[in-house]
């Protein structure tokens, strides 16, 4: 039976914030990366706060293609290294925590006569990278069976298939899941308490001071070391630092949007995603089947800003539709469109000395550690963030910030919620419901009087668990990433808007931002 999930009553984690003394570390940032630094470092007995502007996972760590991966895009790319360890984490993953990342079956059709062999070849190679870590067997389908498989895949021209497995998520709430498993490691986690500005002293990173974004009070908090993980927004706070001790930076990220769109599962019913190893102008196509639905994506389009709510190109959703049409009977249009919505990838200008950027541009993370002990951390992805956070540790204690301690707590830690070893887990291709929740599923049932459906399978319960134990404040907090429905079909989760928001402001007394959570839900059903 699941422990009784714990309390995440804002007044008592803000006092925590002002009785903290010297912190040993300080994480800027709630999403993937930054979740995995603060649970590692609790595991290891470190005095951790980490602190979020907005919401935990509301940046890029909410908006991936789904995908527990190694990249078999990588792989052609020859980036073998990020293959290898991002398979080995892949396994990671999926074993500490089942409800939230799970195997899935990808089908590869082929249509030319050399595409067999190729891209088998490649798959082949992908499995013998994965080792024991691996998932299932790649396997070389008929016709017959790559139709019994993808049973709308279109059939003129169709050779046959390539069967390979990888894994997916539900990003949001395994977010969710790190920031309170690091909680109940003793970490103080804290959305919506963002940083305005750092603390020096004689050169040296001693502080930062962080607002609350409820009532504009300020705290300062002070700490051995403090690692800047905001994702693609890292150079804001880079900037500042090398203001205080006197030497200009470069910014390292060079962002790059990737934008996915929801349809109807029935567009490709059952549990195998497709994939399109090159379109017609060599990008990947995916489509997956995720929580009910089908996304289709992405995109990897440059951009020179970074927009907390970035949004779609035209000819970016004109590349997803028309490329989906080549591959499946029915060709989905906008009309079909559920959902769209963009992730910022903060793609990384590798470095050199003094900060000099150089020509390519990384999807491996980097770690850099200023002048003054600021340590800054981004790229990579959420497969590999617990790899990641292990790395930044050991920089923290390269540099002499920490004192050293022991890894490799967090490779046999089970997340909260994970049930226990032989439970049957529900798929993540079936719609979303209580089964999410895993362990603590019981414990959120408990807390209404009876199973009020509000509406996708959204219940009364689910939203006063999120908002007494999963740090939920708003509606987009509920509609967002606690339940995935403003993901999934925006229209029905700006009319829940109204409904939750009174819930939730029975709960938390403070303004569940109705308003700007419809405004929202209309720009992903709308695309733009």
């Amino acid at each position: 039976m699941a422990p009784p999930a714990a309390p995440t009553r804002r007044e008592e984690l803000l006092e925590r914030l002002t009785q903290g003394g010297t912190w040993d570390l300080a994480v800027v940032g709630g999403g993937a990366t930054g979740l995995g630094v603060a649970l590692d470092a609790a595991s290891r007995g470190l005095n951790v706060v980490l602190l979020e502007s907005h919401d935990f996972a509301k940046g890029t760590s909410s908006r991936a293609t789904k995908l527990v991966h190694g990249g078999v895009r990588y792989l052609a790319q020859g980036d073998i290294g990020l293959v290898r360890e991002a398979l080995h984490e892949r396994t990671t993953l999926l074993r500490n925590a089942p409800h939230l990342a799970q195997p899935l079956p990808f089908v590869l059709p082929t249509y030319k006569l050399w595409e067999l062999p190729f891209y088998g070849a490649g798959l082949v190679a992908y499995d013998a990278l994965a080792g024991v870590a691996g998932l299932g067997r790649t396997e070389f389908l008929s016709r017959g069976k790559t139709l019994a498989a993808l049973p709308t895949a279109r059939t003129e021209g169709l050779k046959g298939g390539i069967r390979y497995w990888d894994g997916q998520f539900d990003d949001a709430r395994l977010a969710l899941a790190l920031a309170r498993t690091a909680a109940a490691q003793g970490a103080l986690v804290l959305n919506y308490c963002g940083v305005t500005r750092l603390l020096h002293a004689q050169g040296r990173l001693t502080g930062l001071v962080a607002r609350d974004a409820e009532t504009g009070r300020e705290f300062e908090v002070h700490a051995k070391c403090i690692v800047n993980a905001a994702g693609v927004w890292v150079d804001a706070l880079r900037q500042e630092d090398a203001k205080a001790i006197g030497r200009p930076v470069r910014p390292m990220v060079a962002p790059s949007q990737g934008v996915h769109v929801v349809v109807d599962h029935a567009f490709l019913p059952g549990q195998h995603a497709l994939i399109v190893p090159r379109t017609a102008d060599g990008r990947v196509l995916f489509a997956v089947p995720w929580l009910g639905k089908l996304i289709l994506g992405t995109t990897d389009t440059p951009r020179d800003d970074l927009p907390r709510e970035p949004r779609p190109l035209g000819h970016e959703l004109d590349f997803i539709l028309g490329e989906a049409g080549r591959y499946l009977v029915k060709a989905p249009g906008t009309q079909d469109i559920r959902s769209v919505w963009v992730g910022l990838r903060p793609l990384v200008k590798p470095v050199g000395n003094g900060d000099e950027p150089t020509k390519a541009l990384s999807r491996e993370h980097t770690v850099l550690v200023s002048r003054s002990g600021l340590v800054t951390v981004t790229g990579g992805k959420w497969t590999t963030y617990r790899a990641m956070a292990e790395d930044v540790l050991e920089k923290c204690f390269d540099a002499h910030l920490l004192p050293r301690a022991a890894s490799g707590v967090t490779a046999s830690l089970p997340l909260v919620g994970a049930p226990d070893a032989g439970a049957v887990a529900t798929p993540l291709s079936a719609a979303p419901g209580l089964h999410l929740y895993g362990s603590e599923a019981a414990q959120v049932e408990a807390l209404a009087a009876g199973p009020r459906d509000l509406g996708g399978g959204l219940t009364e319960a689910m939203v006063r668990f999120a908002a007494r134990h999963e740090y939920a404040r708003t509606v987009e907090d509920v509609l967002a990433r606690r339940f995935r429905l403003l993901f999934l079909d925006a229209r029905m989760a700006g009319e829940l808007a109204q409904e939750v928001g009174a819930l939730l402001r029975e709960e938390t007394g403070v303004d569940p931002q109705v308003e700007g959570f419809r405004e929202l839900a209309g720009s992903y059903m709308r695309g733009a």
